[in-house]
C-alpha cells in the first residue's frame, strides 16, 4: 500500500483554508493539514502552522518511535530542547526517539513533516 494520490492543489490558498485543522489544546494557535497518508501503515506527510505566539510548553517534550523528516517552509520555530532557532530552509531527520520541542513561535511558521511509524 501506498498513500494515496493527490491532485494538485495549492494548501496554503486561501480556499483551502477550511482543509486546516487546529490542534486540540493550543487555542487555535496551531494547526495542521494532512497532505498524504498511507491508511494501512499510517505513513502520512504534512503541514503544521504555528502562528505567532505559539507555545507548546504545556505539552512537553516529545518524541516519537519511528523516524520523522521536518522542514521549515517559512518563519521560525524554537526547539527549547535543542536550544536552537529552526528557520526557513532548516532541515532534520529525526531518527527514533530523538526527543525535540517544546516550541516556541515568535512569528508564523509552517513545518513540513514526513513521518514514518511503519519504520517504528
Amino acid at each position: 500500500m501506498t498513500k494515496r494520490a493527490v491532485k494538485y492543489w495549492n494548501v496554503l490558498s486561501e480556499s483551502s483554508r477550511n482543509r486546516w485543522q487546529a490542534i486540540d489544546g493550543t487555542d487555535g494557535m496551531i494547526e495542521q493539514v494532512t497532505l498524504s497518508m498511507d491508511d494501512k501503515n499510517g505513513d502520512y506527510t504534512r503541514l503544521t502552522r504555528f502562528k505567532a505566539g505559539a507555545d507548546t510548553t504545556s505539552f512537553g517534550r516529545s518524541c516519537h518511535d519511528y523516524p520523522e523528516e521536518v522542514f521549515i517552509v517559512s518563519g521560525r520555530l524554537y526547539d527549547q530542547t535543542n536550544r536552537t532557532w529552526l528557520e526557513q530552509g532548516h532541515y532534520a531527520n529525526r531518527l527514533p526517539g530523538e526527543i525535540h520541542g517544546p516550541f516556541l513561535c515568535e512569528q508564523e511558521c509552517i513545518v513540513l513533516e514526513i513521518s514514518t511509524p511503519s519504520q517504528a
